[in-house]
């Protein structure tokens, strides 16, 4: 019997995911390899920070997804580096030969080298960051009930920085906390001094939307009460206070950034393969520039065409399309037919900033209000892995639609080790 062709991919995101799941059971043997041993849809990642949805239902564990695969095979380790002549991937429990290797790991936070920064603000990148940023609200909130009133306002403030989708309606969703939830939960106490503060270097939020999408997402903003802030650059925060570009300070307790994205890194690669973000250099086969076997797919992936000369956005949508395109292109090589070259498809982009509030962009036009948050709520949840996912979250939100409610508020601190 011929020895089928391994195929390596590392990272189980949405492009990783995908080509798993357009390969399975073809004439591939597929190493699926991720640190986690489930995917995460990072789109609502900030309804688990803000505790609207808990983190088991936008996760989906792995094995489960290929219980019935015959070829794909899940390992959860750590990549450490790559030997590109021998074909070699080293890992944190063993190393793995391959014909052929696909990087799928995505970005990480960019906090652009400011160590304060990376240290004591709060990223949200992954379900155990969103967890950790709720359980800092939820007591943020229990510490304001006993703090003195010279402090409060610091103690208040969040900070969020970063006006691209994931601050939008990060900052919309605390937003509507206070409007709708404290004084709920918190009879006894006035929380009109809590103020959400958005920042974002550009000129608008939201930037590469539309124009009538930016100028309503920023209404939409400002009428639940958010300081935005555009055209402004954090350059320090010290733990205590926040400090812009110009002078300008902001005392805070908490900041969170979503200020952009750099590429994981990995030991191996040759440095002339990797461009700015530290992403890798692919053509338009997703080849990895100058190396053999070599793929790179999604976030981490930097092809230039015609249409984007920049590379593409770092979205959900192109990782999936390169992971459809290569696993084609995989299937075309064991008939020895020609492989197609990549072309992006653009979908169009949206946003949520609250209730009945949300901003789209199509390809041929762009709407905004009730119609587009009816809009953005099917598109996300048609794109949740399972069923049971699908129900669970299409209940909470009902619920919390009608009610202006959530249950879902609860500090989960983790437990201290028993000695023996």
């Amino acid at each position: 019997m011929e020895t089928k062709k391994r195929i390596i991919i590392v990272g189980a995101g949405f492009g990783g995911l995908t080509l798993a799941e357009d390969l399975e059971n073809s004439g591939y043997e597929i190493y699926l390899i991720d640190k986690n041993n489930y995917h995460q849809f990072q789109p609502l990642m900030y309804q688990v920070a803000t505790a609207r949805l808990e983190p088991s239902s936008i996760s989906f564990p792995l094995r489960k997804v290929f219980q019935g695969s015959k070829n794909v095979k899940i390992r959860i380790a750590d990549v450490l580096s790559v030997d590109t002549q021998n074909k070699i991937l080293t890992t944190s429990i063993e190393d793995f030969s391959y014909d052929y290797l696909v990087f799928a790991f995505g970005c990480k936070t960019n906090y652009f080298g400011n160590k304060n920064l990376e240290k004591l603000a709060f990223p949200m990148k992954s379900v155990p960051e969103a967890i950790q940023l709720r359980n800092r609200i939820l007591q943020t909130f229990e510490e304001a009930v006993s703090t003195k009133e010279e402090d409060l306002q610091y103690l208040l403030n969040f900070v969020i920085v970063g006006g691209g989708p994931t601050g939008v309606e990060l900052a919309g969703a605390l937003a509507e906390m206070k409007k709708n939830v404290l004084p709920k939960d918190y009879p006894d106490k006035d929380f009109s001094k809590l103020t959400v503060y958005l920042l974002e270097g550009s000129p608008n939020v939201l930037n590469p939307m539309s124009e009538d999408s930016r100028k309503m997402s920023r209404q939409y903003l400002e009428e639940l009460g958010v300081v935005v802030k555009t055209s402004t650059i954090v350059e320090n925060y010290d733990g205590h206070t926040v400090h812009l570009k110009g002078g300008e300070i902001i005392n805070a307790k908490n900041v969170i950034w979503a200020a952009g994205v750099v590429g994981n890194n990995i030991e191996g690669l040759p440095e002339e393969a990797i461009t700015r973000g530290n992403r890798i250099i692919t053509n338009r086969f997703n080849e990895v520039q100058g190396l053999d076997g070599v793929f790179a797919i999604g976030d981490i992936a930097y092809m230039t065409t015609p249409k984007y000369l920049n590379g593409h956005p770092q979205v959900a949508s192109v990782a999936n399309e390169h992971a459809k395109n290569l696993a084609k292109n995989f299937k075309l090589q064991l008939k020895n037919k020609p492989r197609k070259e990549f072309e992006y498809h653009d979908k169009g982009s949206m946003a949520t900033i609250g209730k009945r509030k949300a901003v789209v962009d199509l390809p041929s036009f762009s709407f905004q209000g009730r119609f587009a948050w009816f809009t953005w709520m099917f598109v996300h949840l048609m794109l949740i892995l399972s069923v049971r996912n699908k129900l669970f979250i299409f209940i909470t939100w009902a619920y919390s639609y009608f009610s202006n409610d959530s249950t879902l508020r609860i500090l989960i601190k983790p437990a201290k080790k028993v000695k023996n």
